[in-house]
């Protein structure tokens, strides 16, 4: 009588082998510490934040993209699929590049045909000097009959 056993043969390398072994995904780990902390460092420089907040974002997106390929490629697996993982990702890529490139000017320009009774109800724009800079020390308010609708009733 033959044993057939249906448990899978694996060699001496083990099923880990296959994909990379443990070293892989330790170095990886690591790769994406190393990322977090430079994305923290960039993200709470208040050189970037006040000279420069647009390459602090961009900074931080490559960072964020990058992590994310680490864990899709080797935590998911993707990295070792078929080919068929590119008859998902290249039409899915395609289409948000595309929405991207066909949303953000409609964004941008979105006031640019604004009729008078949607200027009434817009917001008004801050300047954009007075965003990066640190709030001045509020003077002293004055009542003007004002305060009452603004206090709580523990005040009254």
């Amino acid at each position: 009588m033959t044993n057939h056993s249906h448990a899978p043969a694996h060699d001496a390398h083990g099923h880990d082998e296959a994909h990379g072994g443990v070293g892989k995904y330790v170095m990886v780990f690591v790769a994406l510490c190393v990322l977090t902390a430079i994305s923290f460092a960039v993200g709470n420089s208040q050189t970037l934040r006040h000279n420069a907040p647009e390459m602090m974002w961009a900074m931080m997106m490559a960072v964020s993209c990058c992590k994310a390929l680490l864990v899709i490629l080797f935590f998911m697996h993707v990295l070792w699929e078929a080919n068929w993982k590119y008859v998902l990702t290249i039409p899915a890529t395609m289409m948000s590049l595309f929405l991207l490139l066909m949303l953000v000017p409609d964004i941008g320009r979105r006031t640019l045909k604004y009729s008078e009774e949607r200027w009434l109800l817009a917001p008004t724009p801050q300047p954009v000097a007075a965003e990066h800079a640190p709030p001045a020390a509020s003077p002293p308010s004055s009542d003007h009959g004002h305060s009452s609708a603004h206090k709580s009733p523990a005040d009254h």
